[in-house]
């Protein structure tokens, strides 16, 4: 009899910790699935940024975007944004991704903040800024990821 109530405590054990490693190993998927998307959404945010594709930037923006720039200041306006990027980005500037830096946490219920470091080519004056830190924050609405914030740093 006591061999038989430690064997099914033993299963019962053992069952708990079978649950427990497949929720840790559903979450490590979900996570890496939500870094795969994160990754892309930058990609395709920059890409568009980088070839002067104004229209394919803004539609990745959200309506109620904010823009911290450590040196340019705040902004709330989308339009002002990229109409910023016309004037100031377009043919004149490239960002280049550090490879590797992109760290991304999900916000439940909102969406997912990115972390990294990135730097800027300017193509008028041949001369490339250092690696800095940016923060975006993503939205995840009506089943499209969107940038509500960007906080941009540069040294």
């Amino acid at each position: 009899m006591k061999r038989y109530i430690l064997l099914l405590l033993c299963l019962f054990y053992a069952g708990i910790a079978f649950s427990q490693t497949q929720t840790v190993a559903q979450k490590d998927s979900m996570q890496k699935q939500l870094y795969n998307r994160i990754v892309s959404l930058d990609s395709l945010l920059f890409d568009s940024y980088n070839s002067c594709k104004p229209d394919q930037y803004a539609a990745l923006l959200s309506e109620d975007f904010e823009f911290y720039h450590d040196t340019g200041g705040f902004s709330t306006s989308k339009a002002d944004n990229i109409e910023g990027i016309k004037k100031y980005i377009c043919g004149k500037v490239n960002r280049e991704l550090l490879k590797g830096s992109i760290e991304v946490s999900p916000i439940p219920g909102y969406g997912a903040v990115e972390l990294g470091s990135h730097r800027f080519h300017n193509l008028v004056e041949k001369s490339t800024s250092q690696y800095s830190k940016f923060v975006v924050i993503w939205q995840f609405k009506d089943n499209e990821w969107k940038v509500t914030r960007v906080i941009s740093l540069h040294k």
